[in-house]
């Protein structure tokens, strides 16, 4: 495991930038024996030689080019922000101050952030004491609701996330020039995603990747997207945003999605035929919950309509308890035609015939049968994928090619 230090990664990076560990050590302000000793560290630390030396100067080996490619882009992060507090950090900050930081900036309490790090709570503020003296500013301010973390701090705090997880990358990729597991992959799953697509493609890969860590989250969008954005979750995988919701993440389409309006076996209203709007509109509802996309596209099918949108509504992202909750009742509910169609498929519900176009003012592409919405990976504009990474993320992409056919 490569150590969180800050100034033998300084020291490497002026090696690899000058070729001599003497100019290094001037650079730095350090002695020369000093940057033998941070490169030996690193060394030890990364599992092999990093430099080929000779006469003519140090030169990176492949292992040291993994090592410099993910460094560099780790410090960039850091020292932009570092700098705009104040640029004495750059040189002075520690990774263990980094690191109690960002537990302030989260927590907002000395206490709990020293619990999220296992720390005492006065070494959690000396710490914090420390950066705020060399920052010459206060990093926190004290109000009812804690210590909140001031708008500078709080880019700080995300800049080291980010330069923490691009180090955990390294980690990984120096396993994998060594031929071992190292690392993980965090996914943010959407509700779709669960059902459709992601099953496969980690089936897939655990054969291709025995031992490899993976950890598959679920939650709402907004907290899924906080931690992409913090580094805590390498990508996501279920119905895109329209508009991006911010600059610093790229979308990309998998496949196209419908809704389906579905009631238990025996429903009155199954095999009824097309069924109209006004009809539908007198139904309870179970439908996904507000805020989702699949919300936004169900409320648009009765906007602007005489019947006015249906008044019994149950809010529920579950298939699993839409599907409890339809069977012990007339109610119909409404969600992804793809989530659905292994239920559908089992006999355990049915599909409604209730095919219906949106308003062209609403502003939405299609109703029940036309485009459908977009379901995707989410990932940071700037990621930078592991080897297992990109081999989970084409084996998703394989999974749902052809998708809208089947």
């Amino acid at each position: 495991m490569i150590s969180r230090n800050l100034r033998h990664f300084r020291v490497f990076l002026a090696v690899v930038d000058l070729g001599s560990p003497t100019l290094a050590a001037s650079r730095c302000l350090i002695s020369q024996p000093a940057v033998t000793q941070a490169l030996g560290k690193l060394e030890q630390e990364t599992g092999g030689a990093l430099f080929d030396r000779s006469r003519q100067g140090f030169f990176l080996t492949e292992r040291g080019q993994r090592l410099d490619r993910r460094l560099r882009r780790a410090m960039g992060r850091l020292d932009g922000a570092l700098a705009e507090i104040a640029p004495r950090l750059k040189v002075t900050a520690t990774a263990a101050q980094l690191q109690a930081l960002i537990a302030m900036s989260e927590a907002q309490n000395f206490t709990l952030a020293a619990r999220m790090l296992g720390l005492a709570q006065p070494t959690v503020h000396r710490a914090i004491t420390r950066i705020e003296r060399e920052a010459a500013r206060a990093l926190f301010e004290r109000t009812s609701f804690g210590m909140v973390a001031t708008p500078a701090c709080r880019r700080l705090a995300q800049a080291a996330r980010l330069a923490f997880s691009e180090i955990e990358q390294a980690e990984a990729d120096l396993a994998d020039f060594d031929g071992r597991a190292g690392g993980r992959i965090v996914i943010g799953a959407l509700p779709l995603s669960r059902s459709v697509v992601l099953p496969e493609a980690l089936v897939r890969f655990r054969a291709a990747f025995p031992t490899h860590r993976v950890s598959v989250l679920d939650g709402t969008y907004d907290d899924m997207l906080g931690g992409l954005r913090r580094g805590d979750i390498d990508l996501m995988i279920g119905a895109l945003r329209d508009p991006l919701p911010i600059g610093d993440v790229t979308q990309e389409t998998l496949f196209h999605d419908r809704l389906a309006i579905l009631a238990r076996p025996g429903h009155p209203l199954a095999g009824e035929g097309r069924i109209p709007l006004a009809v539908l509109a007198a139904q309870q509802w179970v439908v996904p919950r507000q805020g989702t996309p699949s919300r936004a596209r169900f409320d648009a099918l009765f906007a602007g309509r005489d019947c006015g949108p249906p008044d019994s509504i149950l809010d529920c992202g579950s298939i699993l308890l839409m599907r409890e909750v339809l069977s012990r009742s007339d109610m119909v509910g409404c969600i992804s035609a793809q989530q659905a169609k292994a239920e559908i498929a089992r006999g355990l519900l049915v599909r409604l015939d209730a095919a219906m176009d949106v308003p062209v003012d609403v502003g939405l592409d299609a109703g029940l049968d036309g485009a459908g919405r977009r379901i995707g990976l989410t990932y940071r504009a700037d990621w930078i994928p592991t080897k297992a990474q990109g081999a989970l993320l084409d084996l998703i992409r394989d999974a749902a090619r052809g998708i809208d056919a089947r």
